[in-house]
């Protein structure tokens, strides 16, 4: 119809974005253009440009392909970023790797990358305006008051000039750099291990353990007394910690569950955020990085947990490049700015050769701890690798809950560090822990089978059935083969700095050693009882006679009288065969 005037449609790009934010796709395509290419390129744009700066999600996927591949030195290519996010399963973001063909066609020369760099940093600072401005009208709109308005403009204020002075490219390369006065001058050795002791601020750890031994349990517990500065573990309590908990592995009801029974609630959750099965791309890849380091600064973090990271990978456990990947994207950035990390994992089938996948998950960690559950709740906490080995190796455990009807009590689930001289009364009359406690106070060697046990048990007036006492035999010789040596106070062979002296003697025998595998002092281990006053007699079971103190006769081993014990006989009278 000719005679007719159409209204124009509002455009929309092929993201379905709405094409009258500000923004430069054109300019956007170029830039990827370059940086698919060559490296140089990309460090040219870096320094003009923040990821943020790109308003295409598919235009910023590639980005941050780009920049994983960088970062792990190899040289970028458009194959190599289809690749990538094909691995990641997000090529359906860039039309099933078509976007891709397309900007990888033509070649940029690395020199023309700045100018459209420089136009994408433009049109961001102005999108970023438009979003500022539409804010206030939003605010304005609900009745804001003139304060509330100035906050606003001062929080985007200060936000822009943040920006500014931060800068891009080399600024944060430089920052990396060591000043040497500073370094020399912190006391790395006096720095506060976190609530527990399993930890130190900045590092990062794996907890090991299968599915019985409720690792989720033990670290959601850990967390929230953490974030609310209560004590864990006997340790003392330390200002509240800002932590952030990834948990792709347990519903929302058990969750609530537990946190109710730890006697927490909507009013005292302390500094603890919660992402429940969270969007975030896979943590092994460039993408799933940066959806991780956006949570962390929103939350303002210290500690990020990963429950479970089986869940947040997108390669195969048993390949050595997924762990590897998820070091260079997510655990890296973590570690570099000091925010300390804490991952759940599943024990293998071999439980002696620990978590199951590659061995490459060990690599990157301060400390791998493996829980272990002994049944009656009685658990294990061993450190199996540490970089530093300060604080503890082990930690016996018991978790103590209460029921309330069909409900766990509320505050009635806690951890605690299993001392062996606690009144019988705190225990549950009956427990596994309670007869443990009782037949540790008896002396029944911690290696002791099931023929003694239950001969110590019919002693103490115990009933327990066999399944129970197998049970307690079982956690009471875990516990004697999981107390480590003691350390001795002076290194006794020099390693290279920062790694764990070499405990032991110089001869290769183990300071106070009675038995084998045995160290004299080992809590939780029986002392060698002294060996008896040596007895006299003609055959087994005959019985000897004790060491006299008052000399004896020594055929009828009467005492000596008179005469004969001060001239220092040895036979009385009648048994003198010289008198005779």
């Amino acid at each position: 119809m000719e005679n007719v005037r159409h209204f124009p449609h509002q455009q929309a790009d092929h993201d379905g974005l709405n094409m009258r934010a500000p923004h430069d796709a054109e300019a956007e395509a170029m830039v990827l253009c370059a940086v698919m290419h060559d490296a140089e390129a990309y460090r040219l744009a870096a320094e003009l440009l923040d990821r943020e700066d790109f308003y295409r999600p598919a235009h910023l996927l590639i980005w941050d392909t780009v920049a994983g591949l960088v970062a792990a030195g190899t040289p970028p290519h458009p194959a190599l970023v289809r690749a990538e996010i094909e691995r990641a399963g997000l090529l359906h973001v860039v039309d099933g790797g078509n976007l891709i063909y397309r900007l990888g066609a033509e070649i940029l020369p690395p020199a023309s990358t700045p100018h459209f760099a420089q136009q994408v940093a433009d049109k961001a600072r102005e999108r970023r305006f438009d979003e500022h401005a539409n804010e206030l009208k939003t605010a304005i709109g609900r009745g804001a008051t003139g304060d509330e308005l100035e906050a606003l403009v001062a929080e985007f204020q200060q936000a822009e000039q943040l920006r500014a002075a931060t800068g891009h490219g080399p600024a944060h390369l430089v920052s990396t750099l060591l000043d040497w006065g500073t370094f020399f001058a912190t006391d790395f050795g006096s720095i506060q291990l976190l609530p527990g002791r399993l930890m130190a601020p900045g590092q990062q750890i794996t907890i090991v353990g299968d599915g019985k031994a409720g690792k989720s349990l033990f670290t959601q517990d850990w967390m929230w007394r953490m974030a609310t500065g209560q004590s864990f573990l006997g340790d003392k309590p330390q200002p509240p910690v800002r932590i952030l908990y990834l948990d792709a592995e347990n519903g929302q009801e058990q969750v609530q569950e537990r946190f109710l029974s730890f006697g927490a609630g909507p009013r005292n959750m302390g500094e603890l955020r919660y992402a429940s099965f969270p969007p975030v791309r896979p943590l092994d890849t460039p993408g799933g990085g940066a959806d991780l380091i956006a949570l962390v600064k929103a939350t303002a973090a210290e500690l990020v947990v990963i429950d479970t990271v089986s869940r947040f990978i997108s390669g195969p456990e048993n390949d050595a490049d997924t762990w590897l990947s998820l070091y260079r994207h997510t655990l890296l950035p973590l570690k570099r700015d000091r925010i300390s990390s804490v991952r759940l994992d599943h024990r293998g089938k071999d439980s002696e050769r620990g978590a199951r996948g590659s061995s490459a998950k060990t690599q990157d960690v301060d400390h791998v701890w493996e829980l272990s559950a002994h049944g009656g709740g009685a658990l294990t906490l061993k450190r199996t690798h540490t970089r530093t080995g300060i604080g503890p190796d082990v930690f016996n455990l018991v978790r103590q809950a209460r029921r309330d009807g069909d409900n766990w009590a509320h505050g009635g689930t806690r951890h605690i560090v299993m001392e062996w001289d606690t009144p019988e009364a705190v225990l549950v009359p009956g427990s596994d822990e309670e007869i443990i406690a009782r037949l540790d106070r008896a002396g029944v060697p911690l290696d002791a089978g099931n023929r003694v046990v239950k001969a110590a048990l019919a002693d103490l007036q115990i009933k327990a059935g066999s399944d129970k006492v197998s049970r307690i035999v079982k956690a009471r010789q875990k516990r004697a083969a999981d107390v480590p040596p003691r350390r001795s106070p002076e290194p006794l062979q020099e390693t290279f700095p920062g790694n764990v002296p070499r405990n032991g003697s110089r001869d290769g025998k183990a300071t106070g050693q009675t038995f084998p595998g045995n160290t004299e002092g080992t809590p939780g281990t029986p002392p060698v009882p002294p060996s008896p006053p040596s007895r006299e007699g003609d055959g087994e079971g005959t019985p000897g006679t004790d060491t006299p103190e008052t000399p004896h006769c020594t055929v009828c081993h009467e005492p000596l009288h008179g005469y004969r014990l001060d001239r220092g006989y040895t036979t009385c009278l009648q048994h003198d065969t010289d008198a005779a």
